[in-house]
């Protein structure tokens, strides 16, 4: 049975751009989580779906290497699409399968954020 707790390792998932200022958007917000987690974080780090990379396992990897006994998965996704549904979860079911002793499990998209209304506001009344 894995424990759960211990050190955690968080990773933003995207989709992934040919465009490589998106993929260094998604970097940057890792960075600016990292600076905003408390101590029990050891790893905030990015990762793609597709067209970019870190992969996914590869992200969880280098969580596990920075010592999480934890990683939580971040989808950086507006909607209930296949990937948050389907993609996502199943690349995470794999790598729970070849890490047993470390605890993998999936946040809630951004779109499910009772927040994200009032930040869509805040910007419009911003601009």
């Amino acid at each position: 049975m894995i424990e759960h707790g211990g050190l955690k390792g968080l990773l933003v998932v995207a989709h992934g751009s040919r465009r490589e200022p998106s993929n260094e958007e998604v970097r940057s917000l890792a960075g600016r989580i990292g600076d905003l987690a408390g101590p029990e974080v050891v790893s905030v780090r990015s990762a793609f779906l597709e067209l970019a990379r870190p992969s996914i396992p590869e992200g969880i990897e280098w969580c596990i290497r920075d010592g999480a006994q934890e990683v939580v998965v971040l989808p950086y996704f507006l909607s209930a699409g296949r990937h948050v549904m389907e993609d996502i979860p199943e690349v995470v079911r794999l790598k729970q399968h070849e890490c047993p002793g470390v605890y993998i499990r999936i946040a809630p998209y951004i779109g499910q954020s009772p927040d994200l209304a009032g930040i869509l506001l805040a910007l419009a009344q911003a601009g």
